[in-house]
Formats: structure tokens, C-alpha cells, sequence
């Protein structure tokens, strides 16, 4: 089982053996601007690492958004991020589900269905998306699981994965004893999970993360997760080298 961290870019293949991670994920640019990444000078060590590499998307992308000058600009930077994210090696991009700001969600599910119809007509996405779960909100697209089963009915048709985040589950409301079957029956995959304890309580929707055994979920029962589910893991949860070291040697402890 191979298990890793979200790391500060700027070196993050230093960063991933500071924690002994199998795998890494990172941003191309600062999260919460609306620009293009640009072509990154260690692109060709990060490729040829033995290490799994994942982007994650800018958190401003909303392709579910009801607002043009939100959504369109979105899909666009998605395309570019994904590109970008190819010229690293990295097995997929994650984005967050999205939402829409006027209640419809049936019309945010046809977003989505737009921005891959928008990446095939434009020689299609250069990495793989994959689609996370998310913590908050009342019009969210990927929060609740029957929302979360009609965006895949809109873009079934498509190549499309799923990142599980388990904080985000927690905190939106939704059980992980069994959320591993409940996910695959909506999805039929899970490709990474955000491995996450929670700071907050069961369904408080809010998004903060903590360490494996500092929060409010019982980190058994993450584990149980990732070892139903089979797939790749890593930690976005606090305290640097140290704090994520011992998560993941945690997770792998009990993963051996």
C-alpha cells in the first residue's frame, strides 16, 4: 500500500524523502489565484522519480458554478492545470465538486457534463481527473452521496476518477464504516484518498483537517478505509515533516 503527503512544491521530491512518502501531491501555483502554471525546471527529475506524483487543482475552480464568469474560466483553467500536470508525470488531477450558487444542481451537474465535453473537443484532459469529495456547503455537487450519484449519471459517459477524502465525508455527513461499497456503487472507482482525521464533528461541514490520532474520527476506521478501498493514500493534515511523518507511519503500521 503506498502511502505519502500533500507537500510544499517548491522541492518536493526533498520533501517526500523528509517523510519517507511512496507518493506526493502539491499545487502548480498558489492555490487561490486564477493563473496558468508554468513549466517547472525539476519536471524532468520529478518524471523519472520512483515516486507517485498527484496535482491538486486550484481551489477557486467551480465548473458547477451558475455564474459564466466563475465557470468558464474554470473549465479553462482546469484544462491548463491538467496539462501542466502531465509535464510532471503525475497519475491524476484532483479537483473539489463544486457548487452552484443559486440552488439548481441539476444545473451544475450539466456543468460538469460541459467541461468534459469542453476538454474532448479541445483534444481532451492531458491527465487524468479525478473528482473529490467535499466537506461543506448545501448546494455542493460531491458533498452528499445521492447529489454525488447524479453528477456521475451526468458524466458517466466520460473518463472520470474519484479522490475520497475522508474528513470531508466525515464532516459532511456521511458514514465510513460502509463508505467504501456505497462509493463504488456510485463511482465503480476510487483512484487516491485524502487520508484526513477531522477537527470537527460528524456532519458539522466544516473542512479542517487534523493528524491520524488527534481528531474527531476514530483512525481505525481510516485505516479500514484505505484497506477496503486498495487504493494509493496520502495525508493533508498538519505539523510539517514531523507531524505528517508520523501520520504516515501510522498508516503504514497498521497497513504492513
Amino acid at each position: 500500500m503506498r502511502i505519502g503527503a500533500h507537500v510544499d512544491p517548491a522541492e518536493p521530491l526533498a520533501e517526500a524523502a523528509a517523510r519517507g512518502a511512496d507518493l506526493i501531491q502539491f499545487f502548480l501555483t498558489d492555490p487561490q489565484d486564477w493563473v496558468d502554471p508554468k513549466d517547472r525546471p525539476d519536471a524532468e527529475a520529478i518524471r523519472a522519480a520512483e515516486i507517485d506524483v498527484y496535482v491538486h487543482a486550484p481551489y477557486r475552480i467551480n465548473v458547477a458554478s451558475s455564474n459564466n464568469k466563475i465557470r468558464i474560466p474554470s473549465r479553462k483553467l482546469l484544462f491548463n492545470h491538467a496539462a501542466g500536470a502531465a509535464k510532471v508525470g503525475a497519475k491524476g488531477i484532483i479537483v473539489h465538486g463544486g457548487h452552484v450558487e443559486n440552488g439548481d444542481l441539476a444545473k451544475g451537474f450539466d456543468n460538469w457534463r460541459k467541461t468534459f465535453a469542453y476538454a474532448a473537443d479541445n483534444g481532451g484532459f492531458a491527465t487524468p481527473v479525478l473528482i473529490e469529495n467535499t466537506a461543506g456547503g448545501d448546494n455542493a455537487c460531491a458533498r452528499r452521496f445521492d447529489n454525488l450519484a447524479r453528477l456521475w449519471d451526468a458524466i458517466g459517459e466520460y473518463e472520470v476518477g474519484f479522490c475520497l477524502d475522508t474528513c470531508h465525508a466525515f464532516a459532511g455527513g456521511e458514514d465510513l464504516l460502509d463508505i467504501v461499497d456505497r462509493l463504488k456503487a456510485i463511482t465503480g472507482r476510487i483512484d487516491l484518498i485524502h487520508a484526513n482525521n477531522s477537527r470537527d464533528t460528524f456532519d458539522s461541514g466544516r473542512d479542517r483537517h487534523d493528524n491520524m490520532t488527534s481528531g474527531e474520527i476514530d483512525p481505525e476506521l481510516i485505516v479500514a478505509v484505505i484497506r477496503a478501498a486498495g487504493a494509493p493514500a496520502l495525508v493533508e493534515t498538519p505539523g510539517g515533516v514531523e507531524g505528517q511523518g508520523a501520520d504516515i507511519t501510522y498508516l503504514r503500521e497498521r497497513l504492513a
